[in-house]
């Protein structure tokens, strides 16, 4: 009797799971064909709207969000301050951000777009959030939320993982 229990759950493991990765291995396989995927869009927009999908992201927020900070922009997007340091700075050089001083604390810098930042602001095809918009379209409101939910959680485990073993 335990043979055909274990062979039946072979059958409906093969055929949720046709690769028998298991499913922490699938879900990290669907991520390494995301973070491919978001790599090559990001180049892609750099070469038609001169903005790599990052750069793209902290002019949505700062364009959303005028006024804020490198420190706000970080804690918006949930990465380190000096992450953003570089895409900031060349954001500058390129003319799409301006920066100045906080009236309150003259150490902090405020950013928000230029008018060349907000036409690339206002860009909707060829970008990584117009793939997004369009993989979203359609699916249930409780689908995204579960997806958002399980990929925060994913986040939030590799965050805290002082140390990640190979």
């Amino acid at each position: 009797m335990a043979r055909r229990s274990s062979k039946k759950n072979r059958r409906q493991e093969s055929a949720t799971d046709p690769r028998g990765l298991g499913e922490a291995l699938e879900f990290m396989r669907v991520l390494w064909e995301l973070d491919h995927a978001l790599r090559r869009a990001s180049k892609s927009m750099e070469s038609v709207h001169g903005v790599t999908g990052p750069q793209r992201l902290v002019i949505r927020m700062v364009g959303r969000f005028p006024g804020l900070s490198a420190g706000d922009v970080s804690a918006l997007l949930h990465v380190d301050p000096s992450s953003l340091t570089g895409i900031l700075d060349r954001l500058g050089r390129n003319g799409l951000l301006s920066r100045k001083s906080d009236p309150r604390d003259g150490r902090r810098a405020l950013f928000s777009l230029t008018a060349r930042g907000r036409a690339v602001d206002r860009i909707r095809s060829g970008t990584v959030e117009a793939a997004v918009v369009a993989a979203l379209t359609g699916q249930p409101r409780a689908r995204i939320a579960g997806a958002r939910r399980v990929l925060a959680a994913v986040a939030r485990e590799l965050g805290s993982s002082t140390k990640l073993e190979d």
